[in-house]
């Protein structure tokens, strides 16, 4: 589809990969909502893009219906859903203090995963009653997976699980939702430079992108974002969930 003209929402659009991708949107001409916890970020690069701020957490059901309205009633329905909100919590199933407290676990299903539900029911919702464009399509929304659903580490026990959930919910969204001409596409980034990571030593962060086949260097978060514009524009692309990790294939720990 042609992104010019037609609204947008990036869910942890206030930074990262999230930021990344609001900004290539927005350069191609979407009409941009960033939806963040943390509005001082989102507000700071919504004010750089020329984009909104909108407070939303992800998880909730309530605060997720009322940042969508916003946005809908600020920018129009929207036809391009990109959810970058997560979490990355470490931790062994168990440890030397015992099993992984459940609340843990639960925190880090609840953002990553049913925050990224949460967000594709709404937008979908809204979007299915909207007019149909070229060839029968209405949008597409994109979700973050992570190399993690396929090779995690020991002590990704909740990340990993979080992530491969949303790698087993892409095909059944994309086929359930192809009936209102809304694509559904995932992208599995490998070891990006985002906030994440920013804690770590240099030497460690090196020793990260050495993992790396080829280009032995972390990801940046343009490389996702120009991903995400070309699944947006690629209207053949559904039903997908795209690694993009440089052959990165993680050892167990």
């Amino acid at each position: 589809m042609d992104i010019k003209g037609h609204a947008a929402i990036v869910t942890g659009g206030g930074s990262g990969l999230g930021a990344a991708t609001a900004s290539e949107l927005s350069k191609a001409g979407a009409k941009v909502a960033l939806l963040d916890v943390n509005m001082d970020a989102a507000n700071a690069h919504a004010k750089e893009i020329g984009g909104i701020a909108i407070k939303c957490d992800v998880s909730d059901s309530a605060s997720a219906e009322a940042a969508i309205k916003e946005a809908n009633a600020k920018n129009g329905v929207a036809r391009i859903l990109v959810n970058c909100a997560g979490i990355g919590k470490a931790g062994r199933i168990v440890g030397r203090e015992g099993p992984m407290p459940l609340g843990n676990y639960e925190q880090v299903i609840k953002v990553n995963l049913i925050g990224s539900f949460n967000t594709l029911r709404l937008f979908a919702a809204d979007l299915s009653k909207a007019e149909a464009m070229e060839e029968g399509e209405r949008g597409v929304a994109i979700n973050t997976a992570s190399v993690a659903a396929f090779d995690g580490q020991i002590g990704q026990a909740a990340y990993s699980s979080s992530k491969g959930g949303i790698v087993a919910l892409t095909l059944p969204a994309a086929r359930e939702l192809a009936q209102f001409g809304i694509r559904v596409c995932a992208i599995a980034p490998g070891i990006f430079y985002t906030p994440m990571l920013m804690g770590l030593t240099e030497e460690i962060r090196a020793g990260l992108a050495a993992s790396i086949p080829f280009p032995q260097v972390l990801g940046k978060p343009e490389q996702y974002a120009a991903l995400a514009r070309h699944i947006v524009e690629n209207r053949y692309l559904n039903g997908e969930v795209i690694r993009l990790d440089g052959a990165l294939r993680m050892a167990p720990k």
